[in-house]
């Protein structure tokens, strides 16, 4: 009988995180200060993050280590638990081998305590009480409390406002971890309360949340602030995904032809592929696939723009090189949530730019449709955001299917939907449409990049 589930000993946990900066062929582009529009220096992040993840995010060592004390911390859930989907194939009547990484076992429920967990530890030990943040769907939100509550850290969420109404759910999470989660924009800000008055039925987007985060963190010497994706410490606290599941692989003898996975800010699908891509850029593995899937509502790296921009709306963060939708975009209300960002991260934009990476977007409704496929095959309901990443999964497959090809295809299954089973009955009760993004509103919001789309 062929084994379904693959778990690697504790004492086998990786140490280190993979940073894949130094491994670049071509340079990243440096980030600039908001107002000089110079590259940044430590002490122009300083007022927002502890110098640890400072040094981290600009680092040129290749791995760097994880505390002894973050480590402990982690085996609450990791390592996380690598699957074959012998139902899923069989379904599929496909020669393909489909393999998934399940993070929906931590507390919150999905990859982001990877990152939360060390970004509250390295405040702490920086003497920080109180850290500020945003979240979309509520999983950034949810995990960073859970860490707070961990390290003792007070932690202030603005959620976006059309999540907060339908996901009631993850905002008790926040707060029975003891996070305080308001919907945003807020009346709590001068940016948040700006918006307001000029659209009281302003849905919110992840670009004001982050706003909002920033000004409260800035007016208080003891408050940071802190990000569940894009940057690039945040990616760098993700490879332990992708350590574990290389490790793994290499267990069984097998390794991927195909690594998917959903991108909103991109750090779960970077975080599983970058251990990987490394073999790719050293010629171990040059015909490897990475792909990308986003909401076509929210069509970052297929349709936006490679310039610098804002990470929020009022213009307060610096300025990333990056694929961008503007900062002034404001997504429709859609149950993509967390993959509604305007921005992508840096490392995956170089990547994509340099093409070593892939991207492509799916609709809503496909996105369901191969939920509920994946659910009654392997029996975990993911989130909404990662059934964008099964669903080209499947397509892969069936690709495979058509072909007779005996592709290997690794699935980042960043997080379950137990509390986004609203989106779900949306979808059973036929209420969900598909949404493309208009290109003359992408056109628009481009018009006021920083640097004139450059």
């Amino acid at each position: 009988m062929e084994q379904t589930k693959y778990i690697l000993e504790e004492k086998r946990m990786p140490t280190h995180w993979y940073n894949v900066l130094p491994d670049l062929p071509d340079p990243l582009p440096p980030p600039l200060h908001p107002g000089t529009k110079q590259p940044l220096g430590p002490e122009d992040l300083a007022p927002l993050f502890p110098m640890e993840l400072i040094r981290q995010e600009m680092s040129s060592e290749r791995y760097i280590e994880i505390p002894e004390e973050l480590q402990d911390i982690f085996r609450l859930w990791r390592p996380t638990v690598l699957y074959r989907a012998h139902r899923l194939e069989k379904a599929l009547d496909t020669p393909a081998k489909i393999y998934y990484k399940y993070e929906g076992t931590s507390p919150p429920g999905s990859h982001k305590p990877n990152t939360a967990v060390a970004q509250a530890y390295y405040n702490k030990k920086e003497g920080i009480k109180r850290i500020t943040t945003e979240t979309g769907a509520g999983q950034w939100g949810s995990a960073l409390s859970f860490a707070g509550a961990l390290f003792g850290l007070e932690i202030k969420v603005y959620m976006v406002k059309c999540s907060f109404y339908q996901k009631p759910y993850r905002r008790i999470m926040m707060e029975t971890w003891g996070g305080n989660c308001v919907p945003s924009p807020s009346e709590e800000t001068a940016v948040g309360r700006k918006i307001l008055a000029e659209d009281p039925d302003c849905p919110g987007s992840l670009g004001l949340a982050i706003s909002e985060a920033v000004e409260d963190a800035v007016s208080r010497d003891d408050t940071h602030y802190s990000l569940g994706s894009v940057l690039n410490h945040v990616l760098l606290h993700q490879t332990i995904i992708g350590q574990e599941t290389k490790t793994l692989m290499e267990d069984i003898g097998d390794y991927p032809d195909i690594i998917i996975g959903c991108v909103g800010g991109g750090s779960n699908a970077a975080g599983l592929y970058l251990p990987f891509l490394k073999d790719k850029l050293d010629g171990k593995k040059p015909d490897l696939r990475i792909i990308n899937v986003e909401p076509t509502s929210c069509p970052t790296l297929t349709k936006g723009l490679y310039a610098y921009d804002y990470g929020d709306e009022a213009g307060m963060t610096p300025l990333l090189k990056m694929f961008t939708l503007g900062h002034e975009f404001m997504p429709p209300p859609v149950h993509a949530g967390g993959l509604r960002y305007h921005g992508m991260a840096p490392i995956v934009t170089h990547l994509h730019k340099l093409g070593l990476v892939e991207a492509t977007a799916v609709h809503q409704l496909g996105t369901f449709e191969a939920g509920l496929q994946f659910a009654r095959n392997e029996g975990i309901i993911c989130a909404p955001e990662t059934d964008h990443a099964v669903r080209v999964a499947i397509d892969e497959a069936l690709k495979c299917k058509e072909s007779g090809e005996t592709k290997t295809i690794l699935i980042g299954l960043s997080g379950h939907g137990h509390v986004d089973m609203a989106a779900y009955d949306a979808y059973l009760s036929g209420k969900l449409e598909d949404y493309e993004y208009p290109e003359e509103k992408i056109r628009a919001a481009l018009k006021h990049l920083p640097l004139n789309g450059k």
